[in-house]
């Protein structure tokens, strides 16, 4: 039991710090490519609310929730605990509701075990559906101005794909520079 409780400490903690990390490196590359409050054309951190949520499932949702809430409250929404609160838990649990629903529907081991290139893009394409939609119905219900249109649905939809897509690729990438670098080693 003191197992369990420390292993989902130590991947809540490691699910708040990277998307805490990742939102402000990608806060800071894209600046730029802002559409509105919330809404980037490409954004990074959703392949990690995707990745986290995958392998970490519920301790990772958790972090990813707490993480946008701090970086809500602390950022440029309205200082409103509201709506800090479904941003965060939307955040969060978005991936995680994606992962149970493509877990059950879409024949995916729950160790990912079986996990393929169509799968991913399936899960990249349901959970980026799930993110975006909630995340722009939970900005128009709070009435946050440039937000909550089908426009910034259609961008956060896009850069949620983009920023996956881009995320694996990096991380690809890296691992393969990795085998590289360890088999000129050898």
């Amino acid at each position: 039991m003191g197992m369990k409780i420390s292993e989902s400490l130590v991947t809540f903690l490691i699910s708040l710090l990277s998307y805490g990390a990742l939102f402000y490196l990608n806060d800071w590359l894209t600046s730029s490519m802002a559409f509105g409050l919330g809404v980037n054309w490409i954004y990074l951190p959703a392949g990690l609310r995707l990745f986290l949520t995958l392998v970490f499932a519920l301790p990772g949702a958790i972090g990813i929730a707490v993480a946008s809430f701090l970086i809500c409250w602390f950022g440029n929404f309205p200082h409103d605990l509201i709506t800090c609160l479904g941003v965060g838990l939307i955040s969060g649990f978005a991936p995680y509701m994606a992962r149970i629903f493509v877990v059950a529907n879409v024949r995916l081991a729950a160790d990912l075990g079986d996990l393929n290139f169509p799968k991913l893009i399936l899960c990249i394409l349901i959970y980026a559906a799930v993110s975006s939609g909630l995340h722009q119905w939970w900005y128009q219900v709070r009435g946050l101005n440039d937000a909550g249109t089908l426009n910034h649905f259609i961008v956060m939809f896009i850069g949620d794909i983009l920023g996956t897509i881009l995320l694996i690729a990096v991380i690809k990438y890296g691992l393969d520079l990795l085998k590289k670098t360890r088999a000129l080693a050898l």
